[in-house]
Parts: C-alpha cells; structure tokens; sequence
C-alpha cells in the first residue's frame, strides 16, 4: 500500500484526482468503480473541472457503485443515485446507460445476485474508489468474524447508522438496510484508491498504517493484500 499525505483536504482530493485522470487518459474506455460519501465529493469536483477544461473525457468510460440504501427512492436527495447524479454524472460526459448502482426496494437476497451479474457482465475495474470507515468498514462491509465475498443485503450496525444519521433529519429516519458490494468485488480491480480525511479517521487511519494483522473485524486491513493499493489521507487523518 502507498499511503500518500497532503496538508489539507483540498490537496488530498488533487492529488487523488490527478491519479485518477492519468488512468483515465492512459485508457479513456476505463471501467470505474465509484464512491459515496462526504470525502470523494472534492475528488469528483477535480474530476467534473479536469473534463471542463478538456484534460479528460468519460464518453467511453462505464461505472458500477459500491452501495445503496435499501428501499430508497433514487430521488430522494439522500439515496446513493441522487449523490452520484448531483456531484458526478450530470457534470460529466458519461453515457447514463452505462452507470451502474446497486438497488434494493426490499431486504430480498434476488437484489444482490441481481447486481453480481451487472458486476460480472463488467468485469474487473480499471480504478476503484473507496472511503475509509470509521471502524474500518469498506462499502457496508462491516466488522465482522466473516465477510461477504459478493454482494448482499446488510444490516447497518449502530456506530454507522449514527455515522450517516447527519446526512438525515433523525438518526430515526436513517435507512437500517443496504445493498452493498462484497469484499471480492470491492477489490476486484487493478487499482484501488482509499481516500480518508478528517480526525475522525485518524483511528482507522493509524490502524490500517502501523498494524501488522489482517483482520475482518477491521475490513480495510485486507487492502494490503491488494497489490496496487494507494491511500490518499490529509494531515488531519494522519496526526490526529
């Protein structure tokens, strides 16, 4: 794993982007696999002014995201699609037909094997997104004595649904469910971008840096099996 350390927020989110555009120019039909959350948002932003001044171009390119809360109208401003289509899809030139996220209107397993398909008929990524949780989560893939190869419905534990509860009214409102992509899936790509930022991830930060174990109950400790791995944090998510 490459650990990569800006002084700010703003520097992170260039830097990752500037990664993000070389793959992209070095193979403009690249196959993403793409984020939510509050940290890629300066990353996308990088992305949207790059393909205005004509650095870049996502005509050619195909996406699939890693999550979506289940039973979420793709409307509602707090759904996963409307994320994406706010901050990245209709600011880009990328064909919407070939942007791909996961949907659930129940906690039916029908919906997961639904998505491995759209996963296999992909196939693996060019450069995958991930944030990094709190607890070290990778997509809903929570801590946990066993992990999710493929995708599957999620129970959202407590420390996340209180995580996520600012982005709604009340941590009431908060969605208890979500259709995620699996471990194998999430990794299944030639490389892989983890972006964390904040004090707040200063723990996870620290655990995935100097800790020498592999461990599901911390999921993000299995990217240093990948080996073409960078994590983008700023200073805040290094010291502390």
């Amino acid at each position: 794993m490459k650990v990569i350390v800006s002084d700010s927020y703003e520097e992170m989110s260039k830097k990752a982007a500037d990664l993000f555009k070389s793959l992209l120019v070095e193979k403009p039909q690249s196959k993403l696999g793409l984020a939510t959350g509050s940290t890629p948002v300066g990353l996308y932003e990088n992305l949207v002014k790059a393909q205005k001044d004509g650095e870049i171009s996502f005509h050619w390119a195909k996406s699939v995201n890693l999550d979506e809360y289940v039973g979420i109208d793709p409307k509602n401003e707090q759904s996963y699609q409307y994320f994406m289509d706010e901050n990245l899809f209709n600011k880009v030139n990328i064909k919407k037909e070939n942007t791909h996220l996961p949907k659930a209107d129940t906690n039916d397993e029908k919906y997961a094997k639904e998505y491995d398909k759209v996963l296999d008929e992909m196939g693996p990524r060019d450069i995958q997104i991930l944030g990094l949780g709190n607890n070290g989560h990778i997509a809903f893939n929570e801590p946990a004595d066993k992990l999710n190869k493929r995708t599957s419905i999620v129970k959202l534990t407590d420390e996340t649904i209180k995580a996520n509860s600012r982005f709604f009214k009340s941590e009431e409102d908060v969605p208890k469910y979500a259709i995620s992509m699996g471990m194998a899936d999430a990794f299944n790509a030639k490389t892989i971008i983890v972006l964390a930022s904040g004090k707040n991830k200063f723990d996870a930060v620290k655990k995935i840096i100097e800790d020498d174990k592999i461990d599901t109950n911390f999921p993000a400790s299995l990217l240093h099996l990948h080996p073409n791995c960078y994590l983008f944090v700023d200073k805040e998510a290094y010291e502390g």
